[in-house]
């Protein structure tokens, strides 16, 4: 990921390929600090979901944003990524999900929506909105994993499986049905 294709020999193309699988098999504890914060961030959810679906009738509004065509957008993306997650940019709940998901060597495709949930403008609004309806709860906080088209929740979530090691099963589960959906809708295409 971010590595042009090179000329290197098929020998230190194996010595990588062996390098990054030692690193995703390496197990690393994610950050206490943040993984706490993460948690006590469902007390201020009332808050937030407020907050949220207000900003998102306003700037919603105010922008002409099609509810209709974010929500599909979501569901293309769902489908077409094995691991997605959609972030702000200064968050740092949003920072340790990413590093968690560097450290065990997952392949992922990142929507940062804005720097901050107060940055967002009107199509960000209503995707945060559109995102807190793919959890139990409706969760409006970012990032929203994505793994297999499931939504496992954010940052929290992420370390309980990183720390359980049904982070990498999990994802080998998503690649075997995401490759069993992609030959068969390969046969009648």
């Amino acid at each position: 990921m971010g590595f042009a294709p090179s000329s290197a020999s098929a020998t230190s193309r194996k010595d990588t390929a062996r390098f990054m699988s030692d690193i995703a098999e390496t197990p690393f504890k994610p950050n206490p600090a943040i993984k706490l914060a993460a948690n006590g961030m469902s007390l201020l959810k009332p808050v937030f979901v407020l907050e949220a679906n207000l900003q998102a009738a306003v700037l919603g509004a105010i922008f002409k944003v099609d509810k209709e065509e974010v929500a599909a957008e979501i569901e293309s993306l769902k489908k077409e990524n094995n691991v997605l997650i959609y972030t702000y940019g200064l968050s740092p709940f949003s920072t340790e999900a990413l590093s968690m998901l560097d450290k065990s060597g997952v392949e992922y495709t990142k929507i940062e929506l804005g720097a901050e949930w107060f940055a967002l403008g009107g199509r960000g609004s209503e995707t945060r909105v559109a995102l807190s309806k793919e959890i139990e709860g409706g969760s409006t906080s970012l990032p929203k994993i994505f793994i297999g088209g499931e939504c496992i929740g954010g940052c929290a979530e992420l370390a309980n499986l990183v720390e359980s090691g049904e982070l990498n099963d999990m994802i080998k589960s998503a690649k075997k049905d995401a490759k069993k959906t992609n030959f068969f809708t390969g046969l009648f295409a």
